[in-house]
Parts: structure tokens; sequence; C-alpha cells
């Protein structure tokens, strides 16, 4: 099933039940005053958040939902059932927004339900328009039209750590040894288009699709990208020893986090050389103290030496548990 973080629904509340005419029938009583019940609350629509990032994928051929009207008034006064409220498990993360009212509701907890439509009250039954003037009241009111409006919700991913870099900076192949997770790798860029998730000790990871310079702009993956990482924890900036210039890829991947949202200049970070066993020894020390400069922690890894993994592995889970 492919990931999907953006979508779009209509959504409507239930609509309330009309209120009804009716009147006392007794033997030797032909003319009973109003006895008509009111009719029932059409059903609300809230949104809960699960812990489930797929979810949204699930909804791809299923993007209406509706609440349940409520039942029209009965006899005797009976007031009509309200309708059953409509919840929607999105995953934690969602950013839901009416665009028909333009209100936003973010989903960031576990279980966090939000109310976003109210469904409709229930009209009013013949009983309530009895007066001294008017004893058999033939008046009554229909149930109102639950809200209803078009919703996008767009996932903005939570993670413990994001995996960001340039494409093929070997984010994918790196998320595969640190957590269980089937990342596709491939020998060319952008081989991934949406964000990959995997678990570390019960931390999750996040493999994002590379960036390109131009991406703050909307160029390449662009939004897909830096969206999602608003919501991580803690940054791991992969650089290939491929690269002629790490410096200069650093840089510009810091350039386009500023130019999206400069809060993301604050995130904690590390470096995280990539594929070792493509330098010398000699060259690997003297780009690791290149590095450094920066005044962050940098470490070098090679998904073909186990030990380096290991060590980048430990070192994250220490920084996540002093970072909580």
């Amino acid at each position: 099933m492919n990931f999907v973080d953006e979508l779009q629904f209509t959504i409507e509340a239930g609509h309330g039940g009309d209120g009804v005419v009716r009147f006392l029938r007794e033997k030797f009583k032909p003319n009973g005053g109003p006895v008509g019940g009111d009719g029932g609350r059409g059903g609300s629509v809230y949104v809960r958040g699960v812990r489930d990032s797929g979810l949204l994928a699930k909804y791809s051929h299923n993007q209406g939902f509706k609440a349940e009207n409520g039942e029209p008034g009965g006899n005797n006064r009976r007031h009509g059932a309200d309708g059953d409220d409509l919840t929607i498990d999105l995953p934690i993360g969602s950013y839901i927004t009416n665009t028909s009212t333009g209100d936003v509701y973010e989903l960031l907890e576990e279980g966090e339900t939000l109310l976003i439509l109210k469904g409709g009250h229930g009209g009013l039954g013949n009983e309530h328009f009895k007066s001294s003037t008017n004893q058999t009241p033939k008046e009554h009111t229909k149930g109102k039209p639950g809200q209803s409006g078009i919703f996008t919700v767009e996932l903005r991913i939570f993670a413990d750590v994001g995996l960001i870099g340039f494409p093929n900076a070997g984010k994918s192949s790196l998320l595969n040894e640190l957590t269980n997770a089937t990342s596709k790798v491939g020998e060319y860029e952008f081989t991934t288009l949406s964000p990959h998730l995997g678990a570390m000790y019960g931390y999750i990871l996040a493999d994002i699709p590379g960036l390109i310079e131009g991406a703050s702009s909307g160029k390449g993956l662009g939004h897909t990208f830096l969206r999602h990482i608003r919501r991580t924890r803690i940054l791991a900036h992969c650089i290939s020893l491929e690269s002629e210039d790490i410096v200069t890829s650093y840089k510009a991947i810091r350039k386009e986090l500023k130019e999206y949202d400069p809060s993301l200049e604050e995130k904690e970070e590390v470096i995280i050389l990539t594929k070792t066993d493509l330098v010398e020894k000699e060259d690997l020390a003297k780009k690791e103290a290149l590095m450094k400069e920066f005044g962050k922690i940098v470490y070098t890894t090679s998904t073909y030496d186990d030990e380096s993994v290991k060590v980048l592995r430990d070192g994250l889970v220490k920084l996540l548990r002093e970072e909580k």
C-alpha cells in the first residue's frame, strides 16, 4: 500500500429529526391536547488521533463521511432517537482544515478527540405551540441540517529522528540498518518519494524525501519533504562522502531549512557522514574534523561496517533520552 500524507474529504454531520403533529386520542375525548414529540439531534462528527501513519491510504477510496440523522418525534411526547455520532480516526500529526470556514484542527496526541462538525437540532413537536388561544396547534418545526464541509487532511509526521539530506545520501540504507524498515534503495536520485518509518528501541525514525536547492520554494519534492521536519525531534543530517564539497552540501540544506521555517534552525541536529567505505581513513579524519567546526556531533558510518552503525544507533538513543 502506498504512503498517503494528504487527502480531501467531504464530511457531513447528521440532520435533526422533524418534530411531529400528534393529538391525544382517548375514549370520549376526541379533541385531546397536542402530544407530538420532538425530533432527535443529528450525530456530530469527531476526529481522533491514532498511532497509524499509514491510515490515510486506507481512506483513499472512501472520501465521504456522514454521521447518522436524528429520528422524527413520536406520539405521546416521545422524543425521536438521537443520531449516532461519527468518529473518524486519523494519524497523530494530522493537520485538518475545513476549507469552507478556514477552521484548523491538529491531532497531537494518541486518543485526542476533537469536535469538527455539530449535528443539527431536532425539530419541535406541536405540544410546544399550545396556548390559551390555540388548544389544538398543528404547528411543528423541521429538524435543522447538520454542519458540513470539505476538509483537507495533511499528515505531518511525528518522528524522534528525521534522516535528512540530498538525494542519494544513503538515508534509506541507513534506516534499514538502524531499524526493521525496508526502504527501497537504488543508485539514482529520488528513490524515496515519500517518508518511510522504522522503529529503533521504541523510537521512530523517518527517512524523509531528499532535498534539492530551491526546495523551500517548491522545487523538486519541495514542501512534501520540508513539512514533515517541523515535528521531528532530532535532525540527522546525512552527507555522502561521495560529495566533492561536503561543507557546501551541508550549508545548502541548512539554507533550505531556514528559508522554509526559521525555527527549524533551532532543532537539535547531528551530522552523519555516510559511505565511509568510499574514502581512505586519512581523508575521512580530515572531513570529520572539518564538519565538527560547525559545533555539532559528527558520526561517520557505512552500512558495510556493523560497528559504525552500532555506534551511531547507541549515540542517537542516548541523545533522545537526554533530549526527552
